[in-house]
């Protein structure tokens, strides 16, 4: 996808595998996410408050999004990463890095996106208690935000997230942040490789934001 939108160059995943092959390249294998194959085996029925209940068809950014919670191990320490991600873009909104599993960093996710979000935008959550706390559930009320949750021990509808967190982990090492400061930097810029560089095969070959000004039709 790259070879054709960056240099004008076609060249199929074959030819591509055969320059890997002479050249002694090798790409991590990213794990097929469990969740995809469980969504498709299951149609048990849903809870009253998961408003989302997996319909993800629509064509409107901004409007339905899906909010998470990541470990994160660096230098033998270990943060977390809150996440904001469009469901129709796959663009993410908003982040938070922290140090500590305080309910402030998720509410600092949610402020970071309030003028960026839709009147009535469904948020949804899987049942952490930091998205049940009625702290978090007053901020979205105060926002004309609507809340939405998996049933317990049920995340399907947040597989989109892990499957980004998987992404980041696959995709840059850690290990070599020596303090926190530096790992705020290294989420930060793949967060933006991610939303500006990375082409996505099921948003037509487009990065998040292309395909997010593709649908507002904007230049």
């Amino acid at each position: 996808m790259l070879l054709k939108s960056e240099y004008n160059t076609i060249m199929n995943h074959k030819k591509v595998l055969r320059f890997m092959n002479k050249y002694n390249l090798l790409s991590k294998v990213r794990k097929r996410n469990p969740y995809k194959n469980i969504a498709r085996a299951t149609k048990e029925h849903r809870s009253f408050s998961n408003i989302l209940n997996r319909e993800f068809s629509w064509n409107t950014p901004l409007t339905k999004l899906w909010t998470d919670i990541s470990y994160l191990y660096y230098n033998w320490t270990r943060a977390y990463l809150s996440i904001l991600k469009d469901m129709i873009s796959w663009e993410i909104i908003s982040h938070k890095v922290s140090g500590n599993l305080w309910l402030n960093f998720v509410l600092e996710t949610i402020r970071k996106s309030k003028d960026k979000l839709s009147y009535l935008s469904i948020i949804h959550s899987d049942q952490w208690w930091h998205y049940t706390n009625p702290i978090y559930s007053n901020q979205l009320k105060e926002l004309w935000i609507i809340q939405s949750m998996s049933r317990k021990a049920n995340c399907l509808d947040n597989a989109p997230t892990e499957s980004f967190f998987w992404h980041l982990k696959d995709e840059i090492d850690l290990s070599n942040c020596k303090s926190f400061e530096e790992l705020e930097i290294y989420i930060e810029n793949y967060i933006l490789h991610y939303n500006y560089e990375r082409p996505q095969w099921s948003r037509k070959k487009m990065t998040p934001v292309q395909y997010r000004n593709h649908l507002l039709n904007l230049p």
